[in-house]
């Protein structure tokens, strides 16, 4: 039969899922907490097939060398910044991840954020609650805009970012892409207009959402000099990973108002790191970034359904390549 190491288990139940949906795999469960991840038992290092590391940001505490017998390695996820892809390349076994199992959650709540920032629907409602009939006027919420004719600029035109792109385009705003890596023609193919540089799509985007991976090219990406590049009055929105922003730069270009407002589904430390200076200054409502600011904790990708599809898949893509030698979703360029 064969072995599935399950490292940073953190669901609450013993994987009675995916037993019932794959009867010939003996799945090994280690548990580990939001923070700490999961101690490992040598033998069953030993033993096992493959692994899966179920957790979005710690690593599997032992590395590639301790799993002699797995052929293949898999991030439960799309970001895989937490797989140790040199050294399972080094050991020739393909490291995966899974890509398609909540593309359009993560779409649906990038423009979300946006609307939340844009239409004033999380700062009429908080002002509703706190305030009672003080709070009700149309006027309260700062950064209200319309929609029809802005420009929503995304970083990374992949699966998430194109699915954004097509939501933002059902609001009848125009489509701007940045992304060195997709070849001549896409603008064509899509209707989208391309930027040519990080700088370009910047200074003419109304709204930038990012869903890039992340990466050493892409870690600071949006820094201090893209910001100062930022068309004046930006709404900047990162539902992908949280360190493709600098946070100190986005705080220094929200307090002068060259980003007016801010969507961040994820942030550089997580669990977020509620006492950076930013963070700590919108949670204590400072009036400079109050009703500018929207945080929600790394949960984009989320829906009852997303997360059925998110287990199965990940251990298919392990189950495929172990039983039948399909490999799918390959991340650090190994093809066996």
């Amino acid at each position: 039969m064969t072995r599935i190491l399950c490292a940073n288990w953190q669901a609450a139940d013993d994987a009675e899922l995916e037993r019932e949906h794959f009867p010939d795999v003996e799945l090994v469960l280690a548990r580990s907490t939001t923070y700490v991840a999961a101690v490992l038992d040598p033998a069953d290092c030993a033993s096992v097939d493959a692994v899966i590391n179920y957790s979005p940001t710690l690593l599997v505490e032992v590395p590639p060398s301790a799993f002699p017998k797995a052929r293949i390695a898999v991030r439960s996820g799309v970001g895989f910044d937490n797989l140790d892809l040199k050294g399972w390349a080094a050991r020739g076994v393909p490291a995966c991840n899974v890509p398609d199992y909540g593309t359009t959650e993560v779409a649906d709540h990038a423009i979300a954020l946006v609307l939340a920032l844009t239409r004033g629907t999380s700062t009429y409602s908080a002002d509703l609650l706190g305030e009672g009939a003080a709070g009700w006027h149309f006027s309260r919420a700062p950064l209200v805009r319309r929609h029809r004719h802005a420009r929503f600029g995304v970083v990374g035109l992949g699966r998430i970012g194109l699915a954004a792109a097509r939501r933002a385009a059902a609001f009848d705003m125009r489509v701007t892409f940045y992304d060195p890596y997709l070849s001549s023609g896409v603008e064509l193919a899509t209707g989208y207009d391309r930027a040519h540089s990080l700088a370009e799509l910047m200074l003419t985007s109304d709204i930038v959402s990012i869903h890039a991976p992340l990466s050493p090219e892409t870690q600071g990406l949006i820094g201090a000099a893209a910001l100062a590049a930022a068309k004046p009055g930006l709404i900047l929105v990162n539902t992908a990973r949280g360190p493709i922003i600098d946070l100190d730069a986005l705080a220094a270009a929200l307090r002068d108002g060259r980003v007016a407002g801010a969507g961040l589904d994820v942030l550089p430390a997580e669990p977020g790191d509620l006492e950076h200076p930013l963070i700590a200054a919108w949670r204590a409502r400072e009036p400079w970034i109050r009703d500018r600011l929207v945080v929600t904790p790394h949960a984009a990708f989320f829906s009852p359904a997303s997360m059925i599809d998110l287990r199965l898949k990940s251990v298919e893509v392990a189950h495929a390549f172990l039983t039948e030698g399909r490999l799918s979703n390959c991340v650090n360029g190994v093809t066996p």
